[in-house]
């Protein structure tokens, strides 16, 4: 199993030569997201579609619209 360090410096590795460090960062940013949404999903810490809309309508009302 390859290391965080490892996996971030191929991700780094496989992008562009002009690329600016805020383009890194957000690109790292988003794998930690991506990772932490795997485990949840791999943790049954999930929400049915059913549940999003019921949220989001509870939300929209609340700020008038």
């Amino acid at each position: 199993m390859a290391t965080a360090k490892s996996e971030a410096l191929e991700m780094i590795q496989n992008l562009p030569d002009d690329i600016t460090t805020g383009v890194i960062m957000e690109e790292l940013f988003f794998k930690q997201q991506v990772e932490k949404g795997l485990q949840d999903v791999a943790e049954g810490h999930v929400v049915s579609h059913e549940e999003l809309k019921e949220r989001i309508a509870r939300w929209r009302n609340s700020v008038g619209r």
